[in-house]
């Protein structure tokens, strides 16, 4: 199965936004520009809202049938494990392989010296088209990486082994997903991870790297533009010359975890993949989750009530609800508004406050990240919550499809 050459991943916890998701999709083809549908939901968040793996395939079935799609489209096992994988075999045809817990466990010494003695000519200087100066490779640096990395490719490997068995390695598409780690990879550590990867023989076509700065959930990128610029722009080649170098999958392309509203490097993302004719994987996760609150509030009446209290509720268990997600948001408690003043709040001053616009006034990208966590409450309201959907479908929808069409789409992958 050969994925696109552009594809974007739109993560829906509560399933109902299929349509208003591939109705973005359609408008940008619309527009001359093919992208691919990835519909995502990780173990975690299928565990929270208490669902199963088969509903995410339900939901990207009616949504295509509905629309009358007649493109690939793909469901995406999001983060999994040897632990989790076997739950998402039947319904999925993207498995994100996720190997953090494995990255920094060290592979059997045997291991480490047999890939550094495979891959010794990349020792020195190393010319790579796209890069203006030599990648130089010491011996130090070659083997730090393979401590670091190489046990992690080789679980990757045993996952991947998993999933082919059970559903033949034609049938769906991998991803190797490194972006929850500590410490971002170099491009010179790029090169030294994909050669591992080619080495084990797992054809992804999709690698998700760490990159410089903060990927803060559900808010704009916290760094310097122009070196992740540089850096993406240097992983974009260093791709381009593995795939020649370790015979991987032609198609290879980055996936940008935590992409939803990175704004501010939207533009290097779109002059990057356009130098280098790349193809690009996007995953927006959270994103359709708040733009269903933005519409419940500008609804008015129930669904506003339903709003304010979902706030009030996640305030006041702030702690449970960032726990999990400690290292990928940033939220000054100070900054946030008490569940009283929002209580006040008409549903224009909500939807103000957790837009991402940021020319807006507003705009509180404090009151924003904790809402962007705090789905598990709008989880336990349950059926009162999915009515609520219902019951405002039309404006929930517009607001995702406009969200997803015009703050990521049109920037990321048509320029504008």
């Amino acid at each position: 199965m050969i994925i696109e050459k552009y594809s974007m991943g739109s993560g829906d916890r509560f399933g109902h936004q299929g349509k208003a998701q591939l109705a973005a999709v359609v408008k940008a083809k619309a527009d001359g520009v093919d992208i691919v549908p990835v519909w995502n939901k990780s173990h975690r968040e299928h565990t929270t809202i208490k669902t199963e793996p088969s509903s995410l395939r339900v939901e990207a079935d009616d949504a295509v049938k509905a629309l009358g799609w007649q493109e690939s489209y793909y469901v995406d096992a999001d983060h999994i494990g040897l632990g989790t994988v076997d739950l998402f075999m039947d319904c999925s045809n993207f498995f994100t392989l996720d190997v953090a817990d494995a990255i920094g466990k060290a592979a059997p010494d045997a291991d480490i010296a047999a890939f550094l003695e495979k891959h010794k000519d990349l020792i020195g200087s190393n010319t790579v088209d796209g890069i203006a100066e030599p990648v130089v490779i010491t011996e130090a640096l070659a083997l730090a990486t393979a401590k670091t990395y190489l046990f992690g490719v080789k679980e990757a490997k045993r996952i991947y082994d998993r999933i082919s068995e059970a559903k033949g390695a034609e049938n769906f598409v991998t991803e190797i997903s490194i972006d929850e780690t500590d410490a971002p990879q170099t491009p010179v550590e790029m090169l030294l991870i994909l050669a591992a990867i080619g080495d084990e023989g797992i054809p992804i076509q999709t690698i998700a790297p760490k990159f410089t700065g903060r990927f803060n959930k559900g808010v704009d990128y916290v760094g310097d533009v122009a070196q992740f610029s540089k850096e993406f722009e240097e992983d974009l080649a260093v791709i381009a010359y593995a795939i020649k170098k370790y015979g991987l999958p032609e198609n290879l392309k980055l996936s940008v975890h935590s992409g939803s509203d990175k704004f501010s490097i939207y533009g290097a993302i779109h002059t990057a993949i356009n130098k280098f004719d790349a193809g690009l994987h996007v995953k927006t996760a959270g994103t359709t989750w708040l733009e269903e609150l933005i519409g419940l509030a500008s609804a008015g009446d129930d669904g506003l009530e339903i709003a304010k209290e979902i706030y009030a509720i996640a305030h006041g268990r702030f702690d449970e609800l960032c726990g999990p997600y400690a290292t990928v948001i940033d939220i000054d408690r100070a900054a946030l508004p008490t569940p009283s003043e929002v209580n006040g709040w008409r549903g224009e001053n909500y939807a103000n406050a957790l837009r991402h616009v940021q020319s807006c006034e507003d705009y509180n990208p404090n009151f924003r990240q904790l809402l962007h966590v705090g789905y598990k409450v709008a989880a336990e309201m349950g059926e009162r919550y999915l009515t609520a959907l219902e019951k405002y479908e039309d404006i929930v929808a517009k607001n995702v499809t406009e969200n997803l069409y015009e703050r990521h789409i049109k920037p990321i992958f048509i320029g504008k």
